[in-house]
């Protein structure tokens, strides 16, 4: 298979390595970090340089286990703002809502981190170096060029010097993020058909915050049209942002993005008076946030990690943990590949099914969380059967583990189609709305500033 008909020119003689990654995010990172430990000889190419800024500084405490295995448990505690749990908050109910991560099914993992991701990410590339992972920054993979008979392949890069490097490689990783190196070369990316949404985003100084133990926690803002995350950092900044359908980033015209955030802020009265005495610390920042899922997850040499493969809305602060546990999946998959040859298939279909797993619980719940009945259940949460535990346990990124849940799932997810029966008017008018907001606009694209 090649992702490009011609092959590419010839340079010097390419350099060797068993194992090529693309991307040195928590991904990226991760499974380079894994694979050198075990022996391998791994080169990872990161297109910018650490640290950069990026934006999903919310992680779940599903997180933590996969620290601690990396060994920069300690490093990442440093820089992180105690999570104990989140806090709902809708425009149609008297009351707020808390939930705290220990009440979840498994009690031991009760805490997680809000993170600046430009301290965690280096965090995680560095320890890949540290692990002897040869990790080249400002080097952006250009062609990948698989050999026939599952041989490996031959990936080009360009550095920031306009240098051209090669390697033959026995497996690529492709953990490029949103780039979707893979997936948009080899044409099997596809938008999701289910959801839709843009984001706005920018640190502020001088939001309120709660007191004592619950000063980290993460805020949900449901409004008119999306909702907010309110997420606290160790430096005094809190990460604001908006993740709206499509057609209202379209509204802003040629509005200043700054101006158009803070008046997007003000259709949220319960946000905007956490943000009475704030200023915004950084330009604001808009991005499609459009989901999307590659049609395969591999190949014989290959690999999709994280969101390479896809992306989901962001609401449950999700993506840190797939791409990470993706990596753990990955890199023993890749073990199997190399050392056991005819173990191959196997694992390769496994690490099909988990990686397709956790995509899947979450965007259940995502497709449906600005649905009433369903924010409804968020708002006034109950305990039949332990389906409150159980819902818990996803939130905490509980979902790949032997946590016993799955039935008082199965029981929560016939809660709320009862509770849209029950009220099928409301429900109807809800689903109507949400096919007309979820509708692709031209134009809210790009990232812009």
């Amino acid at each position: 298979m090649h992702t490009n008909n011609n092959m590419m020119p010839p340079l010097i003689k390419p350099s060797e390595c068993d194992v090529l990654v693309i991307g040195g995010g928590p991904a990226g990172s991760t499974a380079a970090t894994l694979l050198a430990e075990r022996g391998y000889k791994v080169t990872l190419l990161e297109k910018a340089h650490h640290p950069r800024f990026h934006i999903g500084e919310s992680l779940l405490p599903a997180n933590l286990p996969l620290l601690e295995k990396l060994g920069v448990a300690d490093a990442v505690r440093a820089i992180g703002m105690e999570k104990w749990g989140a806090r709902f908050v809708s425009p149609v109910h008297a009351h707020e809502q808390t939930i705290e991560f220990a009440d979840a099914w498994d009690k031991s993992m009760p805490m997680s981190y809000q993170v600046r991701r430009s301290e965690f990410d280096e965090i995680l590339i560095r320890n890949a170096a540290q692990k002897n992972a040869n990790v080249i920054e400002g080097c952006q993979v250009k062609e990948v060029v698989f050999l026939s008979d599952s041989k490996g392949a031959l990936v080009q890069a360009r550095h920031d010097d306009g240098r051209l490097e090669s390697w033959n490689t026995r497996f690529v990783l492709d953990a490029s993020g949103r780039d979707t190196f893979l997936g948009n070369r080899l044409k099997i990316k596809n938008s999701s058909k289910k959801h839709n949404s843009t984001a706005i985003y920018a640190h502020f100084t001088g939001a309120k915050r709660d007191a004592g133990k619950q000063e980290g926690d993460i805020t949900i803002f449901w409004f008119a049209h999306g909702w907010f995350w309110f997420i606290p950092l160790t430096d005094g900044l809190t990460s604001i942002g908006a993740v709206t359908w499509p057609y209202y980033l379209k509204t802003r015209a040629q509005k200043p993005l700054d101006e158009f955030f803070e008046e997007t802020i003000a259709l949220c009265p319960q946000l905007a008076q956490r943000l009475e005495d704030a200023r915004m610390q950084t330009a604001a920042e808009a991005t499609g946030n459009f989901s999307y899922a590659c049609e395969r997850t591999h190949g014989d040499n290959y690999l999709l990690l994280g969101d390479a493969f896809a992306f989901i809305d962001p609401v449950f602060s999700s993506g840190v943990m797939l791409a990470m546990q993706n990596a753990f999946d990955g890199a023993d998959t890749v073990d199997t590949c190399l050392r056991h040859p005819d173990q191959a298939a196997a694992a390769l279909k496994k690490f099909d099914q988990r990686l397709r797993h956790g995509p899947k619980i979450f965007s259940w719940f995502i497709y449906r969380v600005t649905n009433p009945t369903m924010r409804d259940m968020f708002m006034n949460p109950a305990n039949p059967f332990r389906v409150k535990e159980a819902l818990l346990s996803v939130l905490a990124g509980d979902v790949y583990g032997t946590t016993p849940t799955r039935r008082s799932i199965v029981i929560f997810k016939i809660i709320y189609y009862l509770g849209s029966l029950f009220t099928l008017k409301r429900t109807f008018l809800a689903w109507k709305m949400r096919r007309r907001n979820i509708r692709p606009v031209d134009g809210a694209v790009a990232t812009v500033r």
